[in-house]
């Protein structure tokens, strides 16, 4: 495991100016091209946080050491494409403990991927990742989709272990005296990434009284364009809705179907938010907050920043990956 993890730390400091240099700046165009979804800022935010938090030697070893190894297995990974890179976490624990991994990129997401998995060739020739072959049978698989997908994963691979993810959400729970700072870091929380990714904030809960306060920074054309839709199929069913500029704000509380909208509502007491939450666990992903604890709270601004430990749907993949 030590020689993996100099590995992926040397992939680490590579990835330093990424973006800065003509190579990588054609990377960007190139992905950008396959996936219209996808910005130049929002490429070079995945990186960074790939780079600060899953990439870190120090990090790395720590995290590692709470896992045993066991023996090799052929894993395939069945990745998503709705953020930049979304599958590197998985492939990254499955070839940390030691398997061989087949790797089945998003076709929204190919050029990042292979660029990433080319440059951790130029670091080991051998390493043990391949592509995804459908007439090869697999020890264990980890597929990540939206719900329909993860239901004929699974009845793809009912024959051996699987780990399905499927559709998750996100929510802020507000005390109502958030700084500027605070709400600035919120509006990063909810509208990088166009809102797609699973830890993107759909869902504000605030008290009774306060203000919604937020803002959208300019959208990328796919995002505008969603959003002039929504905008208008609104209007034209007469549902009542806060135009934010760019975004709509409607007050429900439960997530949002179109992508250009962010819910809200209001609570009168936090025991009620946390009865919420807790009915609606197995939908949450991650909680932007400091009214209360919860066990997967992190912290203004930090949604698109996990950590090793923060495992998607809570479910660990070193421990999946490991038994």
């Amino acid at each position: 495991m030590n020689r993996l993890i100099e590995i992926f730390s040397e992939l680490g400091r590579r990835l330093v100016g990424f973006g800065s240099d003509e190579p990588t700046q054609k990377v960007i165009a190139e992905a950008m091209a396959e996936n219209e979804w996808f910005s130049a800022e929002d490429i070079l935010m995945a990186v960074d946080a790939i780079r600060q938090e899953f990439l870190d030697e120090e990090k790395l070893r720590r995290w590692a050491d709470h896992y045993t190894p066991t023996e090799q297995r052929r894993v395939a990974i069945i990745m998503a494409g709705n953020i930049p890179l979304v599958g590197f976490f998985d492939l990254l624990c499955a070839v940390i403990v030691g398997h061989r991994v087949a790797i089945k990129p998003s076709s929204k997401d190919r050029v990042l991927m292979n660029f990433v998995v080319e440059e951790l060739r130029a670091i080991e020739t051998e390493i043990a990742i391949e592509q995804y072959d459908p007439a090869t049978e697999y020890d264990m698989v980890i597929a990540t989709g939206g719900d329909e997908a993860a239901r004929h994963f699974s009845r793809r691979y009912a024959h051996c272990p699987t780990l399905i993810r499927g559709s998750r959400h996100s929510v802020a729970v507000l005390a109502g005296d958030e700084s500027e700072k605070e709400i600035e870091a919120l509006q990063r929380d909810i509208f990088s990434y166009n809102g797609l990714g699973c830890r993107s904030i759909s869902l504000i809960m605030l008290p009774r009284g306060a203000e919604l306060t937020i803002r959208p920074p300019k959208m990328n054309r796919m995002y505008r364009g969603n959003y002039r839709h929504t905008r208008a199929m609104m209007a034209l069913t007469a549902q009542a809705f806060k135009d934010l500029g760019e975004c709509i704000a409607m007050e429900r509380r439960e997530f949002p179907q179109q992508i250009s909208c962010v819910n809200y509502c209001y609570y009168d007491s936090l025991q009620e938010v946390e009865q919420w939450l807790w009915e609606m666990d197995e939908k949450i992903q991650c909680v932007i907050t400091r009214a209360i604890d919860h066990k997967r709270a992190v912290v203004f601004g930090r949604a698109q920043y996990p950590t090793l430990w923060d495992y998607a749907d809570g479910v660990d993949v070193m421990k999946f990956l490991t038994t």
